[in-house]
């Protein structure tokens, strides 16, 4: 039984009974299941490396309770305070990600991370949910006055950031600011005309992307013909899953995990696959599923625009991020450097995930035509 009565009129009180318990219970799954799956995936990966075993289980163990302190006091916040928050985190994150590409350390061709105090930051994370709020006060600014300065301010902040994400090069995480970005775009209100030249202006970015930057074309030929090219990880992904079965083959039963270098991360839906099968994989995916269709279902018949973009661009980056990773898994689409939400190992990934789903369950809170801006 709650201790909070339906009259209790405390911050926590009130909290409890306009947040959505059903997506909390089931964001608390995914983070109980990304647990066992650190503990199980990332220790041979660490023996590889000649480092302590666990030396990954207590990096993750000792984020989890800051996303999990994230996620509650964002979700105190009212909307007015969420879109504050995301302006200083954007203004943050850009700030990084210019110093990221001055002085941070190049790995495979790429600047994306930024070291600080001894802890690797990938200043680009954060700048994905923010941008989303940031976007979507925007739109409904422009909507409300009929200001078209608000829509070129939407357009420069999103120009802005595919700008310094296309010097880092990160072409995988612009595909995803993009489609959120142009999801919240055509909800707005985007005429008919300008999507098909967004469609067009995407079709030859993503044609000029092939032939300017050579990993993409070589990920992009290594999908279509995997003879190709190394398609090692790829390949041993999809002999998890044959392995794993309908039961799996047990905790710690895999072998997988022994051989992929990237098992703790972008691969880590395989080592779920072998161990514990095709069942607890669907059940993964049914959780993804329904944090977005509850979302959804929360906002739909939301009276405010800016909740309403907002909470859709936020759910739109969770779901696709989880999507890619595992369609990249099952080699279902090219492959792309991209963590499961809650899931993969990684510190900014688990921090800024926090942040986009406190800013959920913020925005999708019951207010009785509380004043939202």
């Amino acid at each position: 039984m709650t201790r909070f009565a339906r009259t209790d009129t405390s911050v926590l009180g009130n909290w409890w009974w306009t947040v959505d318990r059903w997506s909390m219970a089931a964001i608390t799954l995914l983070i109980v299941y990304g647990v066992m799956l650190t503990m199980a995936a990332s220790p041979p990966v660490a023996d590889r490396l000649h480092i302590d075993q666990y030396h990954f289980v207590r990096r993750q163990l000792f984020f989890l309770p800051l996303a999990v302190a994230i996620i509650f006091t964002i979700s105190l916040s009212s909307p007015r305070n969420v879109r504050r928050l995301a302006l200083a985190i954007f203004c943050v994150s850009i700030l990084l990600m210019i110093a990221t590409l001055l002085i941070g350390p190049e790995i495979k061709g790429a600047r994306r991370w930024l070291s600080l105090g001894g802890i690797s930051l990938q200043p680009s994370e954060f700048v994905k949910p923010s941008l989303a709020v940031l976007t979507a006060w925007a739109f409904a600014r422009q909507h409300a006055t009929g200001e078209p300065v608000w829509r070129y301010v939407a357009i420069g902040l999103y120009a802005l950031v595919v700008g310094l994400l296309l010097l880092q090069p990160d072409f995988g995480m612009t595909v995803v600011v993009s489609a959120v970005w142009f999801g919240q775009f055509f909800l707005a209100g985007l005429p008919m005309a300008l999507v098909a030249g967004f469609l067009v202006l995407g079709l030859v970015g993503a044609v000029g992307a092939y032939f300017a930057l050579p990993h993409v074309a070589s990920r992009i030929d290594r999908f279509i013909d995997p003879s190709s090219g190394d398609s090692y990880q790829v390949s041993r992904s999809m002999e998890a899953f044959m392995n794993g079965g309908l039961l799996g083959r047990g905790p710690g039963e895999g072998s997988v995990k022994t051989v992929l270098p990237d098992a703790h991360t972008d691969f880590v839906f395989a080592v779920a696959g072998e161990e514990f099968g095709l069942i607890a994989c669907l059940i993964l995916v049914g959780l993804f599923a329904f944090v977005v269709l509850r979302g959804f279902s929360r906002v739909i018949k939301e009276a405010n625009l800016f909740i309403l973009l907002a909470v859709t661009g936020l759910l739109i980056q969770f779901g696709l991020q989880a999507l890619v990773n595992m369609g990249s898994t099952l080699r279902l689409m090219p492959t792309k450097g991209m963590t499961l939400p809650f899931i993969s190992y990684g510190g900014s990934s688990l921090l800024a995930i926090a942040i986009l789903i406190g800013m959920v369950l913020a925005l999708t809170r019951s207010r009785n035509g509380q004043e939202a801006l």
